[in-house]
């Protein structure tokens, strides 16, 4: 290998890892605004933040958030639409690896569903109270992804009713309930947390859930 070939696959490498460093460190500032965001327009609502307070919560200057986003509205969005793909995209993930099983399938599935919840309570919280300040793309935006989380579900409902397993139910129901039960955990966790756990309420939402179905 000659000197220039290895001199260029060296710098090669370092491009490489630079960018990769650059990624990170954008990734890394994108989620501490968002974070400092969702946590001051719960306490404040929307209208009232400022983008001086998420810049003083992020411990960033409010330029460097401009880089970023472009104003208030494109930060509530981001904040709302982050926590909708990370549902989209755990909760089928989960359900996936849980093999064949239907009642395996909706276990997993709302056991990632709550555990993403718990971890991003603030930005549910904000989902449910500023969504209408959204625009109409940012509106449809939200319904496609809900319906791209639950959708999974629905279909481990219908094929559990079709192979038996399940008695007859409104899969679409079951699956909307599921849904409502995994964001329970953070719209009433003042009043749920201090009696379990989350691991207790997913058991016991799950234990409901069986029962309802009639699975075995």
């Amino acid at each position: 290998m000659s000197d220039a070939t290895s001199s260029g696959q060296t710098l090669t490498g370092q491009s490489a890892r630079s960018a990769a460093a650059r990624e990170t460190r954008v990734r890394a500032r994108r989620a501490a605004i968002l974070r400092a965001a969702a946590a001051i327009m719960v306490r404040t609502g929307y209208h009232q933040m400022s983008m001086q307070a998420v810049a003083d919560a992020a411990g960033m200057s409010v330029g460097l958030i401009y880089q970023y986003f472009g104003n208030k509205h494109d930060v509530l969005r981001a904040v709302i639409v982050d926590i909708l793909e990370e549902f989209r995209d755990e909760v089928p993930a989960a359900m996936s690896a849980a093999g064949d099983d239907p009642y395996a399938q909706l276990a997993q599935g709302f056991s990632s569903f709550c555990q993403v919840i718990d971890a991003h309570r603030d930005a549910v919280l904000l989902a449910y109270r500023e969504s209408q300040t959204l625009d109409a793309a940012g509106r449809e935006e939200i319904m496609r992804l809900e319906r791209e989380t639950i959708d999974p579900f629905r279909a481990a409902v219908q094929a559990g009713i079709e192979s038996g397993v399940f008695r007859a139910v409104p899969a679409d129901l079951v699956a909307h309930n599921l849904k409502l039960a995994a964001h329970g955990w953070a719209l009433k966790h003042w009043d749920l947390s201090p009696a379990r756990s989350l691991d207790d309420y997913v058991r016991e939402q799950l234990d409901l859930l069986r029962a309802a179905l009639g699975a075995a």
